[in-house]
């Protein structure tokens, strides 16, 4: 009787082309790229609240499994981001999502549709930019002007703090602030405020783990990434690190 080898399932042939990975020049081709683009954002966002250093490996890991060196799209779009059908690229770049909170000044400059869709270095920045974009916390709070000046305005009839606000192009919560005594208004009171509004900010940050990057970056639609990108993770520790000029 003949016996025949299980199946192997979708999860298990991943592994088998995977394997190869390690020791092959081709997959580390974008290695140092993605370092310099890491260390950009975490310079970046280190001063955001409960901001954690994000590690280069869990992007060479989506790498590997979002493409690889053996995908047509590894010279042009290693990470999908911009690919058809994938509305990341957008979010990030003119939604209204938090992306211009994300992105190193000099690179809201540079990325375009056009550019993150053929230049593999903004490809990476891309994608880098929407996954920490969906792993932050955001809310629209007060946030003063550079201009510290002082202000004045006096209370007219009918005035409100939020009708004064707008005029003087502040805040109800930065006029609360700086007259705290002011709970009634009163013709001819005179008000302090500071050049404010109300802007998103970045409050906080989710812990980035491999499910969380399959639920927010991929979106569920692969039901192993979180598994292949645990595995390609084990790969890359057992392989020999690219060395990067600094």
């Amino acid at each position: 009787m003949t016996v025949h080898a299980p199946t192997k399932t979708g999860f298990e042939k991943w592994q088998d082309g995977i394997n190869k990975a390690v020791g092959d020049a081709k997959w580390d081709a974008w290695d140092c790229e993605i370092q310099t683009a890491v260390n950009e954002y975490n310079r970046h966002l280190s001063g955001t609240a409960g901001y954690f250093p994000l590690d280069w490996h869990l992007i060479k890991a989506m790498m590997w499994v979002e493409s690889g060196a053996n995908n047509s799209e590894w010279k042009t779009k290693p990470m999908q981001i911009g690919v058809a059908g994938d509305p990341g690229m957008t979010s990030l770049l003119f939604g209204n999502e938090g992306g211009d909170l994300i992105l190193p000044p000099i690179w809201k400059r540079k990325l375009t549709t056009g550019s993150v869709r053929t230049i593999p270095a903004h490809n990476i920045r891309a994608g880098i930019g929407y996954l920490l974009m969906k792993m932050a916390n955001y809310e629209y709070r007060s946030v003063r002007s550079t201009d510290t000046k002082v202000y004045e305005a006096a209370v007219k009839p009918g005035d409100s703090l939020d009708k004064i606000a707008k005029a003087q192009g502040c805040t109800v919560e930065t006029l609360k602030e700086m007259n705290p005594t002011a709970f009634v208004l009163r013709p001819g009171q005179v008000l302090k405020c500071q050049k404010a509004s109300v802007q998103r900010v970045i409050t906080n940050w989710r812990s980035i783990s491999t499910t969380l990057v399959a639920q927010r970056y991929n979106g569920g639609g692969d039901p192993n990434y979180a598994k292949k990108l645990d595995y390609a993770l084990s790969l890359m520790r057992k392989g020999k690190a690219v060395l990067c000029e600094p």
